[in-house]
């Protein structure tokens, strides 16, 4: 398949929200295992919408998604908490863990992308300078990956934990999908 298109895998060989959305929930994983599970109508709504899910208890996260959310002028990207009932579908539907999140989350042109390669995708959709950040997605996967995991399974104890998510204002409310927060 090529890359960016609708039905795209993605590197790490996790399913694009269209290929969850064709499938029926159906998540196809790179040892060829299936797990299936029900999909929603919000599911297939996905599809097209550039997004970011973070957990919003994490201090580290939080401040990744103020970062994004203060640089995408033009509010490319929607956002989703990874504790509401939108961000516990996709962690599930991706066989990711739904309580000790062990990724953030970011969806461009509909490929779901984990790790270090999400950031530098969110990286790659900012205006100006910022682009730059992106580079980190050449690095060796034997780095990056070790890397991330080193940091997300410290970061409360590094940055913190917030004891409840933060509560937007009205105009942020609206950057946020419908059962994303």
């Amino acid at each position: 398949m090529a890359r960016g298109s609708p039905t795209h895998i993605n590197s790490r060989g996790w399913p694009s929200v269209a290929l969850l959305a064709k499938r029926g929930g159906a998540i196809v994983r790179p040892n060829g295992l299936t797990g299936v599970s029900e999909m929603t109508e919000q599911m297939n709504a996905l599809v097209g919408q550039d997004f970011i899910v973070f957990d919003g208890e994490c201090v580290l996260c939080s401040g990744f998604f103020r970062f994004m959310v203060a640089r995408d002028k033009a509010q490319r990207f929607k956002f989703v908490t990874a504790q509401s009932p939108l961000g516990q579908r996709l962690y599930s539907h991706l066989g990711l863990p739904t309580r000790d999140f062990e990724t953030n989350l970011v969806v461009t042109d509909g490929v779901v992308h984990q790790r270090l390669d999400a950031f530098a995708a969110a990286m790659r959709k900012l205006p100006g300078g910022w682009r730059i950040l992106s580079v980190c997605r050449i690095l060796p996967r034997i780095i990056k990956d070790p890397l991330y995991r080193v940091i997300a399974k410290n970061r409360y104890a590094i940055f913190g934990r917030s004891p409840t998510c933060m509560i937007p204002d009205k105009a942020l409310q609206d950057r946020f999908l419908l059962e994303g927060f």
